[in-house]
């Protein structure tokens, strides 16, 4: 049954992406079967040689060839210059080369334009899926998918597809011309096929699952690969390099034990496959000579039937290497539709795209993520437009699960509470349009492997090096970058990996404000920064960001202490919410981060009436 789905989806898959490149696969296959109509020829050129040229058998042309040869000269004329007779078999095989050549010009155009559209869809899918699709499924595995699974269904398209179509013609067309010779060899050599098929047949089953297996433990290759690399600063900090060599011997072991497994499976089908093949030649040889000893067949049939059965026992034996990559190309198809098949996310019907610049409320938020506890417990306040509102809280309180939300990055479920902006249930607004209003710096910035200038722009690519100046001067990174040689043009490492911790935080600052969205979000993407440069970053923020909703989550006082409110999460409930002072009046949670954050140069810092522009 998994078989035939895997054929089933296969070539569904085949279908569907086929459409552009069917004129491409229709060139291939009229080309692929003149060549074989062409090289059937050569045999009985062979056969008419042999009986009636060196031989005094009657020619075995259709009658309308006849005339025109004895016009020509006949038997005699053949017999003086046999050179003729090599030039039409180098004809035939010039033809045959060309038509060959358009095949393979053909399933090329065909099968890349095939790959291309497969590719950019899968890409343009995958970045419509849910944030929590993402999250639950490895980078690793998602790449090898997308690369190895699209090249082996490539492979299969560009090497077997067309073959499967050829091998089907030239069995007919070979059985045809055979029985049309000797029934009694063409029964023998008949006879093989259905052995051979069950034989593939069952080797077909075995190989797949191998398949199935084989890909899933590549995919571990890879994730573990994939981690690595992308987490080598902390493999080199750690000393974890012996480790994760342990670790990567020993998904490759499992990798290699299952090709030499698959290796010993290919290997016993090949050599069966060599064993009914030289039974199959070996029997049209000993029965054809005797069939022509006895005088049933001549002797050009006999060489002629013998190379016919030479040409018919490949494509046979080649039906188990098409089987096989059939069945290879089956498994990662369903790998590849297990991508597509995933939902992408949608708007609610009749969703629009409201005046974004108004209150924030989430009235009775409850939420938990997929098979875990609940995060958020009954959580209920509201942001007025225009203001900076501040989060603060432990570890797994709950602080950035609200930002998420508010960028719908996860959905609330119905049931759970709403959030809204104005009047408008946030569910009721398209994705698009909150993510374009709602900036987000998140605690670990992503930074692409660019140009400074172009991670800034990403998402305003057509912003002016002023432009972008002048937001990295409010993230106070301009001064940092004009010190690299290559200024705004430097290359940025993978992950942002050749800037410091704070660097990569302030370029991403600098990013979201490009946006110049009305509600910014800074999920503690200050934690990497000194005091004093936080203390510049939200003074030049507070004269840019005019009537933006500003949303600060930090674990630092001084990041908070100045907003119009600020809300203290425990456990994932509100525990307290009111001004810097009120919440100092109230000796509860903030008195105690407040106390213990707050040394002495930091209170006459900040209550000593020297304003350091906070927000």
């Amino acid at each position: 049954m998994e078989q035939q789905k895997g054929t089933r989806e296969l070539w569904g898959l085949l279908s569907r992406f086929s459409r552009g490149s069917r004129g491409y696969f229709a060139l291939a296959l009229f080309c692929s079967t003149m060549a074989t109509v062409l090289s059937s020829l050569t045999p009985q050129v062979i056969k008419i040689t042999v009986d009636s040229v060196l031989g005094d058998l009657p020619f075995g042309l259709p009658a309308a060839f006849l005339p025109a040869l004895e016009r020509l000269g006949g038997r005699e004329m053949l017999r003086g210059h046999l050179y003729l007779l090599g030039l039409l078999l180098v004809g035939i095989a010039v033809f045959s080369a060309l038509f060959n050549y358009g095949s393979r010009v053909g399933i090329a155009l065909g099968s890349e334009g095939f790959v291309r559209r497969l590719r950019n869809t899968l890409y343009e899918h995958i970045q419509k899926l849910p944030f929590s699709w993402h999250v639950s499924h490895q980078t690793g595995d998602i790449i090898q998918r997308c690369t190895s699974d699209v090249e082996s269904v490539s492979r299969f398209l560009s090497n077997q597809v067309l073959e499967v179509f050829r091998t089907s013609f030239l069995i007919v067309f070979a059985l045809c011309i055979m029985f049309s010779m000797n029934v009694k060899l063409s029964l023998v050599a008949l006879a093989f096929i259905p052995i051979t098929m069950a034989y593939t047949g069952i080797y077909y089953s075995k190989i797949a699952k191998k398949f199935r297996v084989t890909d899933a433990a590549e995919g571990e290759l890879a994730t573990v690969v994939q981690e690595n690399l992308t987490g080598v600063r902390v493999v080199r900090a750690f000393g974890r390099e012996r480790h994760e060599l342990a670790r990567f011997d020993e998904k490759n072991k499992k990798f290699s034990g299952l090709w030499i497994s698959m290796g010993y499976t290919m290997g016993t089908y090949w050599g069966f496959g060599d064993l009914f093949t030289g039974l199959q030649i070996a029997c049209i040889v000993i029965l054809g000579a005797m069939e022509t000893v006895h005088g049933a067949i001549t002797l050009g049939e006999f060489l002629a039937f013998v190379s016919y059965n030479a040409t018919l026992t490949w494509p046979i034996r080649s039906l188990g290497r098409i089987f096989s990559e059939m069945s290879k190309a089956g498994v990662s198809v369903e790998r590849l539709n297990y991508i597509l098949n995933a939902k992408e996310e949608e708007d609610a019907p009749g969703a629009g795209e409201p005046p974004m610049d108004r209150d924030i409320t989430f009235d009775h938020v409850t939420f938990g993520y997929e098979g875990l506890q609940p995060v958020l417990n009954d959580v209920s306040f509201t942001i007025p437009a225009g203001t900076t509102f501040a989060i603060l809280g432990g570890t797994g309180s709950g602080k950035s699960t609200l930002m998420h939300l508010l960028n719908r990055l996860y959905d609330l479920p119905q049931g759970c509470g709403s959030i809204r902006v104005g009047d408008t249930d946030l569910r009721n607004i398209r994705r698009s349009w909150v993510r374009k209003n709602v900036g987000m710096v998140l605690q670990e910035p992503f930074l692409f492997s660019r140009t400074i200038e172009e991670n800034i722009a990403a998402v305003k690519p057509d912003a002016s090096l002023e432009e972008i100046r002048a937001a990295a001067a409010i993230a106070c990174v301009d001064e940092a970058i004009t010190e690299f040689p290559l200024e705004y043009d430097t290359i940025v490492g993978e992950r942002g990996v050749t800037l410091s911790g704070g660097q990569k935080q302030r370029v991403a600052i600098a990013r979201m404000l490009m946006q110049n969205a009305p509600i910014m979000v800074f999920d503690d993407s200050l934690s990497a920064v000194d005091s004093e440069t936080d203390s510049k970053i939200r003074a030049a923020l507070k004269e840019r960001v005019g009537g933006a909703t500003t949303i600060l989550i930090s674990h630092r006082i001084t990041t908070l202490m100045q907003a119009d409110c600020i809300l203290v999460l425990k456990d994932g409930a509100i525990a307290e919410m009111g001004s810097h002072q009120e919440l100092l009046r109230r000796d509860g949670i903030y008195k105690s981060i407040y106390d213990i954050q707050m040394n002495q140069d930091d209170r006459i810092l900040t209550e000593g009436g020297e304003d350091v522009g906070s927000l």
